[in-house]
């Protein structure tokens, strides 16, 4: 029985040690910040859990999760899939490359919309300083249902069991809902809303940083009535946006 007892009280030590060891190597914190540009914001916060990869803790990498609403005005959304935007590549007067783009577009007075991402982050401790990276993987959007005016002079929809329209004169206003599904597929396969953004940060103190960075942000919208002829209903926006944010640490 007294084994048992030193065996078990042996096992917690090495539990302890492996755990406060783990705990040493963790950084993680919440940011609270706002993306802008004209006509564009995107106020978010996020978590995030950093392990520091040696024993100088100058490289940190790990994960995020970011909660963020968008609100934009004046917007225009392109044809989003990348088979459509990829185009065929072809030749035409004096042999010159000549690229054919299925290139339609839905413009909105106003756009909100909003999302939950997990994503991967990196950033390089200096100290007081820090110099990261974070881009969104995967998540879930949600938003109202706004009135667009779909621009295509060859589009053309199920307007009934059996005629189609163009989209012109009236049918040009079509409603359309946010894309609920965001994943990060590289390039034009990406779908739904997803943050991409470069940042440095300084602590102030112990308990607050401020973080500085440039912010790419992709959305999506979904247009109820489908182009036929292209076989989508589909669009896309990216905007570019400062950003702003104070940090407050978890673990450092």
């Amino acid at each position: 029985m007294k084994k048992i007892f030193v065996a078990l009280l042996s096992l917690l030590s090495i539990h302890s040690f492996s755990q406060s060891r783990v705990a040493a190597r963790l950084s993680s914190g919440v940011d609270l910040g706002m993306a802008y540009s004209t006509n564009n914001y995107n106020p978010s916060i996020a978590y995030y859990q950093l392990i520091n990869v040696g024993e100088r803790k100058l490289l940190q990498l790990g994960w995020t999760a970011r909660f963020g609403a968008f609100y934009g005005d004046n917007l225009t959304y392109y044809t989003a899939p990348a088979r459509l935007t990829r185009g065929k590549t072809g030749f035409g007067a004096l042999s010159e490359p000549l690229i054919v783009q299925n290139i339609d577009t839905v413009r909105y007075d106003y756009v909100t919309m909003t999302s939950l991402n997990v994503g991967v982050r990196a950033q390089i401790n200096l100290g007081r300083v820090e110099l990261g990276a974070s881009a969104d993987l995967l998540g879930l959007t949600i938003g109202k249902r706004r009135i667009g005016r779909y621009i295509s002079s060859t589009g053309q929809f199920a307007a009934t069991d059996t005629s189609n329209a163009y989209f012109q004169g009236v049918d040009t206003y079509q409603s359309s809902k946010p894309g609920n599904i965001n994943v990060r597929l590289l390039g034009d396969n990406d779908r739904g809303t997803l943050s991409t953004e470069v940042y440095a940060r300084i602590y102030i103190t112990r308990q607050v940083g401020i973080k500085l960075g440039y912010q790419w942000l992709t959305t999506e919208t979904v247009v109820t009535n489908r182009d036929i002829v292209a076989d989508n209903n589909r669009f896309r926006n990216r905007v570019g946006m400062a950003y702003l944010a104070l940090t407050f640490p978890i673990f450092q």
